[in-house]
């Protein structure tokens, strides 16, 4: 062996030099596909990233539709993205669980509140209108209505008119002011009945006669005497009535006949005790005035409209109240200008009366002077009167003025 010369080593040949120069760029190529897949997993691409940094484009998502359009790629980089909307979660509740609402839908306190004042209204007003019942039976109005009618001839809707207006203030037991009726009509047609039907009717269902004043210009303020001193003696008993009244928490009745003979004085004190400045008691009351002024122009509506085929008073609502209300309208012009105390007054005209109503009142007479009510004597002592002959139909000219005067006589 030659120890000058360099030694060479011998190169492998054959099958497994082969295999190493193949495998190694093999195992270089598994290795890195097993790092892009490790990195796509892990979601780490890096956008806009070319091979030669080391990381990989993005794959585009196969589900995200693929739209065209004309914006430049400038454009769609400036763009901000659209947010995705959020979905709400399904809230499952368990079967062996209690389902509860969510405190949003649940009814707040307020609600509670409403519906607590809602039920105490309406106790309110359910307790309110008993009282109104109460109220009325106290007065029994009802009774004094066929009282009424069985007892005033010819004036049926009077009767009706001033039962209305007192079932309407009676109603309640707070007023801001008196009920004043006013009860107008020729001599005989009945006001002064009327007043006295209901003097007894309150005496009965307030159990106090002193609740009830009847005051009679003739009697309590003759003609010698001083108006001035009348005036303070009708406002000392209208005074001392009202009081007492509101003591026992009734509502007193006050008639005043023959209104048409009193003195100026007497009708500035009516008037000066209806104003509502007056203290509260003097509000809670009933005056009811009878006068035939205005007579006349009821006399004169009377038998222009005699010649219809109804009575000028008609039983019909419609035509009924058309009647009233222009009769009414004529005597409250006419009774104004006399004085202002009618102008808040409550008018209710007295017609005149027919034949058979006059027929009526005798027998009702004789049965009260204890004479049997026959009706052809009846009916003989009516035609003693005079009338007024219209259209067929006979108007007495006193009414029944005289009916008393002529039973006396048998």
């Amino acid at each position: 062996m030659d120890h000058g010369q360099p030694s060479v080593e011998p190169v492998a040949t054959g099958p497994r030099a082969l295999d190493r120069s193949v495998m190694a760029p093999l195992r270089a190529v598994v290795h890195l596909r097993r790092r892009v897949r490790l990195l796509r997993k892990r979601h780490l691409f890096t956008p806009g990233a070319g091979l030669d940094s080391g990381h990989l484009a993005p794959r585009r998502d196969p589900d995200q539709p693929q739209i065209f359009t004309f914006d430049s790629p400038t454009e769609l980089s400036t763009r901000t993205p659209r947010k995705r909307r959020r979905r709400s979660r399904v809230v499952l509740y368990p079967e062996t669980s209690r389902k509860c609402r969510p405190r949003a839908e649940r009814r707040s306190r307020a609600q509670r509140c409403l519906l607590l004042l809602v039920a105490i209204v309406g106790f309110q007003v359910l307790n309110a209108i008993e009282n109104l019942d109460d109220n009325e039976q106290r007065y029994d109005l009802d009774g004094l209505e066929k009282a009424l009618q069985r007892a005033v001839f010819g004036q049926p809707a009077a009767v009706a008119r001033i039962v209305a207006l007192l079932r309407d203030y009676l109603s309640t037991h707070v007023h801001s002011r008196p009920l004043l009726l006013a009860l107008h009509g020729p001599s005989g047609v009945g006001k002064s009945h009327m007043g006295r039907l209901l003097a007894r009717h309150f005496r009965a269902v307030l159990e106090d006669s002193e609740l009830v004043l009847q005051y009679h210009m003739r009697h309590h303020c003759p003609e010698p005497r001083a108006p001035q001193g009348c005036r303070e003696e009708l406002a000392r008993r209208v005074a001392a009535v009202v009081a007492q009244a509101e003591a026992e928490e009734k509502t007193p009745l006050l008639v005043l006949d023959e209104v048409e003979l009193m003195p100026q004085a007497l009708l500035d004190e009516l008037h000066s005790l209806l104003q509502p400045q007056r203290s509260h008691h003097f509000h809670n009351a009933v005056y009811v005035l009878l006068s035939s002024v205005g007579g006349a122009e009821v006399t004169r509506f009377v038998l222009q409209n005699a010649s219809r085929s109804q009575p000028p008073w008609p039983s019909g609502p419609t035509r009924g109240a058309r009647a009233e209300e222009e009769l009414s309208s004529g005597l409250r012009a006419l009774l104004v200008r006399e004085h202002p105390l009618w102008q808040t007054a409550a008018i209710v005209p007295f017609l005149l009366l027919d034949k058979r109503d006059v027929v009526s009142c005798f027998r009702e007479e004789m049965a009260a002077e204890g004479f049997f009510p026959e009706q052809a004597r009846a009916e003989l002592l009516a035609e003693q009167l005079s009338y007024y002959r219209v259209a067929g139909r006979e108007f007495a000219v006193t009414g029944c003025k005289q009916v008393v005067a002529r039973v006396n006589l048998l």
